[in-house]
């Protein structure tokens, strides 16, 4: 199954704990990608409104933009082109689309796949600029 709680970014209420929501990075994560890469706060302008946001780097080789607020997927990019196990990020559910050439099944082998298990982004720190709008 897709083990919801691997690979989720959750936010929780600061004053009761409770959770505000989840949002799951990469379902069945069968490469432990962990996802524990740095999480960017910012506050920008998309499409003419202002909005709350974490920026998140992941290891499965997308760039997440969510509203921190609500948890929405505003954005989900490959970080670059040579990422190749997902087809695209479903931007109505959010779950990237597994490539079935470079998925792992016990019927197939799969070469040249990127990210490799080691993930593609680790756990180095990135930064925003507000000034210039840039990560």
């Amino acid at each position: 199954g897709d083990n919801k709680w691997t690979m989720t970014i959750m936010a929780r209420n600061a004053d009761d704990g409770n959770l505000k929501w989840g949002y799951q990075k990469t379902p069945h994560d069968e490469w432990d990608y962990a996802g524990v890469n740095v999480m960017m706060l910012s506050d920008q302008k998309i499409d003419g409104r202002d909005m709350k946001l974490v920026t998140h780097p992941d290891r499965n080789g997308i760039i997440y933009t969510l509203n921190r607020v609500n948890g929405d997927l505003v954005r989900a990019d490959f970080l670059d082109d040579t990422v190749n196990v997902w087809a695209h990020v479903d931007m109505k559910t959010g779950i990237p689309v597994r490539d079935p050439e470079y998925g792992t099944r016990m019927d197939h082998k799969a070469t040249d796949v990127c990210p490799s298990a080691m993930g593609y982004h680790d756990q180095a720190h990135d930064s925003y600029d507000p000034e210039r709008r840039l990560f």
